[in-house]
């Protein structure tokens, strides 16, 4: 492995917004974002940005006060992010696949005093007002696609009545700098506040030394901005290196993602690619899966669940490109375990990226052996300031210097690491660990499965059995007793699924993780 980098730490007083406009000040003219409308290059960025900042603060908008963006991925979404943070201001990046209910909580709950929305979410959102007894100051509208209301304003509008300021807010470093609400999969999200260093370590530590981005690339994500696995792959760890990213606002499915890997929207053709398992699977599993020689790719990373070997391994085999691996959260910002573009070992989620420390605990609080199954744990210089509001989970989840993921992993005798799933989906079967996961990733080998997800159910006397729901390719098919028997020949039989049920499509969050706890809800077959 790489020895850890050397990487000064950002000075006291330190915008980020600041940091990546002077990072590409001597390049005003490359191609910074690229949508499907067209490009904005780094000189109009930052003006753009400067723009929004004056436009922001001539509100009447206090310094960390919150300001909600809902905005589908586009060259506006790099201009509200970094204007807000430029003021001083705290975006808070929102989920733009979410209901008024939702919307409602977060604008009570950020109290947020401006509300930045694409046209075709503004009746959600307006929606989401009426419900909600706080109130904004002003709402911008990113491309209307209707009259706006008087109390509403148009983006560019907003951004041409006000000239760009000439500096930015005197931010230091561990001040607030913008949120991310967590995924939710169970209760309400959790407003995750970050600080103006964290997405510089990320882009340092993993975007910079991990990944070797540079100024040539063209950086394509099928996770949104408002992700944080997203919002280091296409705005911060491109910008902090000079790169070009292709923002695309639909659903990243296999046809709209490849159409871009040729380069038939925007002109820009990728060179490197973020996604996640569940699609790649539904890539390969594509009628019209591009041939290596189509695309331009060099550098593929994954994140969001652990990689099944077989999907790397098939590609791999087709690209002629490894999937690099890893695993981040939003409350560290981004990856912190991961496998390299020249060391990916397919099956784990690879060694800890330099800069951060990883320990796998028991029950017990101790450290656990080698090959024992262990709670995750970071320590890292990314990682969040707390859970805005919510006292008694940022106590559980940022212990002094150590976050807990609430992932259990265990530890390879080469210092990588193997998932083993969420400290909540363990299963413990007549007194056995059993790793959903690693059944799931054995079922997926199977010829006709296109994915699977493993949950425990009680059986009538309260036990745990293993269940396995399974999605099928089109077309293909399988029985319950030969999906069984090919999980028994691959692994210990104690952790083959008693039952296994056949179900078109698995809940996933936006984010493409399985919902586990949906399916444990799901009434018995």
């Amino acid at each position: 492995m790489t020895p850890p980098p050397t990487v000064a730490a950002p000075p006291e007083r330190f915008n980020f917004a600041q940091h990546l406009l002077d990072a590409n000040a001597h390049r005003p003219g490359k191609a910074a974002f690229v949508d499907d409308t067209g490009t904005v290059t780094y000189g109009a960025l930052a003006e753009r940005v400067r723009r929004a900042s004056a436009a922001l603060r001539a509100l009447g908008l206090r310094r960390e006060e919150r300001v909600l963006l809902a905005m589908h991925d586009c060259t506006d979404w790099p201009v509200a992010f970094l204007g807000a943070m430029h003021a001083g201001l705290v975006p808070v990046a929102v989920n733009t696949l979410l209901t008024a209910d939702d919307y409602a909580y977060m604008l009570e709950h950020s109290r947020a005093q401006a509300l930045l929305v694409s046209g075709v979410l503004l009746p959600t959102l307006v929606a989401a007002m009426t419900r909600s007894d706080h109130e904004v100051k002003r709402t911008v509208v990113s491309r209307p696609v209707a009259p706006l209301h008087p109390a509403e304003a148009e983006f560019e509008a907003f951004l041409a009545g006000a000239e760009p300021a000439s500096r930015p807010a005197p931010t230091a470093a561990d001040d607030p700098a913008f949120w991310l609400y967590s995924s939710g999969s169970t209760g309400r999200p959790k407003g995750t506040v970050h600080s103006h260093a964290n997405p510089y370590w990320t882009c340092e530590l993993y975007g910079k030394a991990v990944l070797g981005l540079t100024e040539a690339d063209v950086c394509f994500s099928a996770a949104k901005l408002f992700f944080a696995y997203g919002l280091g792959n296409a705005l911060t760890f491109p910008m902090s290196v000079g790169a070009t990213t292709l923002l695309m606002a639909e659903r990243p499915t296999p046809d709209a993602t490849f159409r871009r890997w040729r380069g038939e929207v925007g002109g820009a053709t990728p060179t490197v690619f973020y996604g996640a398992p569940t699609g790649f699977a539904g890539m390969l599993a594509s009628p019209v899966l591009p041939k290596r020689a189509e695309v331009a790719l060099r550098l593929v990373s994954s994140a969001g669940e652990a990689l099944p070997a077989e999907l790397g391994e098939r590609f791999q085999a087709h690209f002629g490109v490894p999937i690099v691996d890893g695993i981040g959260s939003t409350e560290l910002l981004h990856i912190f375990l991961s496998n390299r573009p020249d060391e990916v070992r397919y099956g784990t989620t690879g060694w800890p990226v330099p800069g951060y420390t990883i320990e796998l605990r028991g029950d017990d609080g101790r450290p656990v052996a080698d090959g024992e199954p262990g709670d995750l744990y970071i320590q890292g210089p990314s990682a969040a300031m707390m859970y805005w509001g919510n006292r008694a989970k940022t106590r559980e989840t940022f212990q002094g210097g150590w976050t807990k993921s609430g992932d259990k992993y265990v530890r390879n005798a080469d210092g990588s690491f193997t998932y083993s799933g969420r400290s909540d989906d363990m299963l413990k079967v007549s007194g056995i660990y059993v790793s959903p996961f690693e059944v799931e990733a054995t079922l997926i080998q199977h010829p006709a499965v296109l994915e699977a997800a493993v949950v425990g159910v009680p059986d009538a006397e309260g036990l745990t059995k293993t269940k396995a729901y399974v999605v099928l390719k089109p077309g293909a098919s399988a029985s319950e007793d030969e999906l069984k028997v090919f999980v028994k020949d691959r692994l210990a039989p104690y952790k083959y699924p008693r039952i296994i049920e056949f179900i078109g499509e698995l809940p996933k969050t936006a984010t493409g993780k399985i919902q586990r706890f949906r399916l444990r809800e799901q009434p018995a077959a």
